[in-house]
């Protein structure tokens, strides 16, 4: 189970990603200042840091000094939205940067994203009534195992990883077989009708108009 520690001086913000996120299948810890944080990257591994940057004590920006050198990656989030913040957030090093406030959906998917470039991704994923063994390339619904196509298996994963985000069609063609995508919705179109029917998922797997599609959780 990936570890990720949550600096994150407001309460219900902090409780909302630690809620959140343990229902993902992470497993969470919880600082509400700077040197609370320091303290604990200094006694336990994490595998992520959710780094807001306005913290009492020591601010994340210091923090994320601290942290650099240890090789953890680091995920800001920060109420301060301008385009120099975030600038300034990924230059010193962040891997990444959310602005409050957010939608916990973009939140997973930036965490995700993140975590694969470290190769620290996920190896078993949990949503709605599925168990998705990634390695193994195996899906249990209730049990008992889904037979999907390579193409079905991957798209499953994209939508997975991007829970309640809308993914455009191009996006999803050219991750899945991995060429450019030409305009022709049709080969994808198909390939995500099977799969709405082989999960029953029809009520979860929306068409977004003129996007593509959004797994809804």
């Amino acid at each position: 189970m990936l570890k990720i520690l949550v600096v994150e001086d407001e309460k219900p913000i902090s409780n909302l990603i630690y809620t959140h996120l343990s229902k993902e299948g992470y497993q969470c810890v919880q600082a509400f200042d700077g040197k609370q944080a320091a303290d604990l990257l200094e006694a336990t591994a994490f595998d992520m840091v959710l780094l807001d940057i306005m913290l009492p004590e020591v601010d994340g920006y210091e923090l994320l000094e601290y942290i650099k050198p240890i090789g953890i990656p680091v995920l800001f989030i920060s109420a301060k939205g301008e385009l120099s913040d975030r600038i300034k957030g990924l230059r010193l090093g962040a891997d990444d940067y959310i602005v409050k406030p957010f939608q916990v959906g973009e939140l997973s998917a930036r965490i995700e994203a993140v975590l694969r470039r470290y190769g620290k991704s996920q190896r078993h994923l949990e949503v709605l009534d599925i168990q998705i063994d990634v390695d193994a390339r195996q899906v249990f619904q209730q049990g008992k195992v889904v037979d999907l196509t390579v193409k079905e298996f991957d798209l499953l994963i994209e939508l997975v990883r991007n829970k309640n985000v809308a993914l455009h069609r191009e996006k999803l063609y050219e991750r899945v077989w991995n060429e450019p995508f030409t305009g022709e919705t049709r080969t994808l179109d198909s390939h995500m009708l099977r799969l709405r029917k082989k999960l029953s998922w029809e009520n979860h797997i929306k068409t977004v108009f003129r996007i593509g599609y959004r797994l809804e959780v």
